[in-house]
């Protein structure tokens, strides 16, 4: 007796496939279909078998005994089914298509959802702004026919859920990255709710504990005008109204709900006990009923303001549990024509509120690390540029990105002794905080030897040394000029910074050959300055690496696009505005060009025209004062000053008193009128002088007071060859007359 396969062989159970052959008889034209062969079974036919047994040994078991009553039985059925005609190969075609077609199971938000215009099939509404992201296969009892099973299904579900939850990097992105994972293919609506506020890192919070709306979604109501009037006639056995609104939108304003949670209450028991429960029992339900106690508000319908909310196990509370502590709550919910949660939906809501709640952690620790980056970045630069005479300014800082808040770049403006102003810009390498706290030591450097009135190639040494005592590898760029509106000249020098601009008052953009010179922090490498006419009406544009390069352009395209930019806005208005004329700079950056962070300074040029100053050298002898006295009338009358003879000669007539008693060179007197009225005294002293209280008794000591009195301001810079002492009046009527 020949037996056939064993019922635990290869191929048992599987369905038996056909294949077509267009050219043979066994194609559709003729309506038959040519068997195709199992894998592993045999390549040459089978020989009939005349004891006919081969019957059954195809059909892999044993053919019973010719003659017995079994064996009657199996014959007599195989004979009534040789009988039967074969079936239409259109219908059995049609039959396995449709098994291959997978349907969503009715009752499910897909089935029911039908597309809306420019959406496509199963997009979740509003998706838009997920990246490219797939929607979400929906889970559930439902799902287990597909193939591996529902938990097979669910683990899918969680990783991809994860994933996008996993991809946000600030509070928002991550709130959406849930939303959109829940709904619909968990739920038909969600709700998240934060403390507020949020614990920080290892924070302690202190107060009462209170929940806040951050976001909500949910799948659109099929009918949401009918529902709202039958729950406000008071109808509210129809349809539940899910209490949900769209994302940030709505009456409500989508985050602007607080709860106030009593510790004592069930919704406090819920969140410490940190697992996700299903609100049928009475404590979940209590604690449900909390949290969504005040929705809506109080000017909704009588009927609406008890909203018949998913009960049982169609809602779900899951806590949002971070590192440290319980930092919110979040709710799923389902509609009654959509299968309820089962257990092992605990377990993904679990999945879903752990995910979240690190996610949270992790945003609220980005937001104040980019806080403090902010910060320290904003306290590293000056908050507002000074306004010294004879000069405007204007200036701009561009971070590289919003990942990289701090960087190394830094401008600034320093008022010096005879109405100068030095322009620094500069540029340390990186893009951390370790760049930046470099560069907040070399600015306070610069702002030191600036005080002492050195040279620019000066300035630029000691800066040098400053760097290679704050280590070997800080290096930076750096441009340094002293602008004088009385000589209009300007004198720049460069540690291997790019070239400044000046845009002359005729609309011509010129590069100014200055000498490039090393980087900072490079050692032994001397620095040279250059001299340069500074005419009245030009503008002088200091400017980092990153205005004018970037991985498309090298810096000297760069500078030319820069020229040409510059040119083409003096065309339009000359001399162009400050303030617009940065914002026009700025915009030769393209979409990818911010590889650098970016600091701009912009000086527009007035000068202080010779007929408003008056400048003299006196002797230090005891007869100089009454001479000082007599030319500060003559040149107040000139300018037709008479108001302020008095007051201006004797603070001229104190400052004078103290230069003659301890200079040995010749003192120089100067007067400027610009908006104010501004006198320096020159000596070769370079003790500054200080304000003290005279006593009854003492014949001397009240000059300064004095001075401090009277003047609007008043100060005493060193220089590197005496110092000066200077101060102020206001001008009566607030013009140069």
């Amino acid at each position: 007796m020949s037996a056939g396969p064993s019922a635990g062989g290869r191929g048992a159970g599987r369905p038996r496939r056909v294949r077509r052959d267009p050219g043979a008889a066994g194609s559709p034209s003729s309506g038959t279909e040519a068997p195709v062969r199992e894998p592993g079974s045999a390549r040459r036919r089978r020989k009939p078998d005349s004891s006919g047994t081969g019957t059954a040994a195809k059909r892999g078991g044993t053919a019973p005994p010719r003659g017995t009553e079994a064996g009657v039985r199996d014959r007599g059925a195989a004979q009534a089914a040789a009988q039967q005609p074969p079936a239409e190969p259109g219908r059995r075609k049609r039959a396995q298509d449709a098994a291959m077609v997978s349907t969503p199971p009715k009752g499910t938000a897909a089935a029911r959802r039908e597309p809306r215009p420019g959406e496509g099939p199963g997009e979740h509404p509003g998706d838009g702004d997920t990246g490219g992201a797939q929607p979400l296969k929906a889970v559930g009892p439902q799902t287990g026919r597909g193939k591996g099973g529902p938990e097979t299904e669910r683990l899918r579900y969680v990783g991809a859920a994860t994933r996008r939850i996993a991809r946000g990097i600030d509070l928002d992105e991550i709130l959406l990255g849930l939303c959109r994972s829940a709904v619909p293919a968990f739920a038909d609506a969600i709700l998240v709710y934060l403390r507020d506020p949020l614990p920080v890192g290892d924070e302690r919070p202190t107060g009462p504990l209170i929940l806040r709306l951050r976001r909500t979604d949910r799948v659109p109501d099929e009918a949401p005008e009918q529902s709202v009037a039958a729950l406000a006639a008071g109808e509210t056995g129809r349809d539940i109204l899910l209490p949900l609104l769209p994302c940030t939108e709505g009456d409500f304003g989508g985050a602007n709900e607080s709860i106030d949670v009593p510790m004592d209450g069930a919704l406090a028991e819920v969140l410490r006990g940190v697992r996700p429960v299903f609100s049928e029992t009475p404590q979940a339900a209590a604690a449900l009923r909390e949290l969504l106690d005040s929705w809506p508000d109080t000017s909704s319908p009588p009927a609406m303001r008890t909203l018949n909310l998913p009960t049982g196990r169609r809602a779900i509370l899951a806590p949002l549990r971070g590192r440290r502590r319980v930092i919110g709550a979040t709710v799923l919910l389902r509609r009654p024509e959509r299968p309820a949660f089962d257990p092992e939906d605990l377990l993904v809501a679990a999945q879903l509120a752990t995910h979240t709640a690190l996610g949270v952690d992790k945003a609220v620790l980005y937001d104040r690390e980019a806080y403090i980056a902010d910060s320290l970045q904003r306290e590293m630069l000056p908050d507002s540029l000074p306004q010294p005479t004879g000069v405007r300014l204007a200036s701009r800082y561009l971070p590289a990105a919003e990942s990289a808040r701090v960087g190394g770049d830094w401008y600034d403006a320093i008022p010096l002794p005879g109405s100068r102003v030095a322009l620094v810009v500069g540029d340390v390498m990186g893009h951390s905080m370790t760049s930046a706290a470099i560069m907040g030591q070399l600015r306070t450097t610069v702002q030191t030897l600036a005080g002492l009135d050195l040279a620019p190639q000066e300035v630029l040494y000691h800066l040098d040394e400053q760097a290679q005592r704050l280590g070997s590898d800080r290096m930076a760029t750096c441009i340094y000029a002293v602008y004088d509106p009385i000589a209009h000249r300007v004198t720049i020098a460069n540690a291997g910074h790019p070239p400044p601009v000046l845009l002359h008052a005729n609309g011509l953009a010129e590069v100014l050959r200055v000498p490039p010179g090393a980087p900072i922090g490079v050692g032994g490498v001397p620095f040279e300055a250059v001299e340069l006419p500074a005419p009245a009406g030009a503008t002088l544009l200091l400017y980092t690496d990153g205005l004018v390069e970037s991985r498309t352009r090298d810096v000297w395209g760069g500078i030319d696009m820069l020229r040409e930019r510059l040119t083409a806005a003096a065309q339009v208005v000359s001399p162009p505005p400050l303030e617009p004329l940065c914002d026009e700079v700025l915009d030769i950056l393209g979409p990818g060009d911010r590889d650098d962070d970016i600091a701009l300074l912009a000086a527009r040029f007035d000068g202080i025209a010779p007929r408003d100053v008056a400048y003299w050298f006196l002797e230090p002898r005891a007869q100089t004062v009454g001479r000082a006295r007599r030319l500060v009338r003559q040149a107040l009358r000139r300018w037709d000053l008479e108001a302020l003879e008095d007051s201006v000669e004797l603070l001229v007539s104190e400052v004078v008193t103290n230069a003659v008693r301890y200079a040995e060179r010749p003192i120089t007197l100067r007067l400027l009128r610009t908006d104010v009225l501004r006198c320096e005294v020159g000596d070769d002293v370079p003790t500054l002088p200080r304000m003290r209280h005279a006593q009854p008794q003492d014949e001397g000591g009240r000059g300064l007071y004095l001075v401090n009195r009277m003047a609007q301001r008043w100060s005493a810079t060193r220089l590197s060859s005496g110092k000066v002492v200077w101060f102020e009046m206001a001008i009566p009527g607030g013009s140069r007359g």
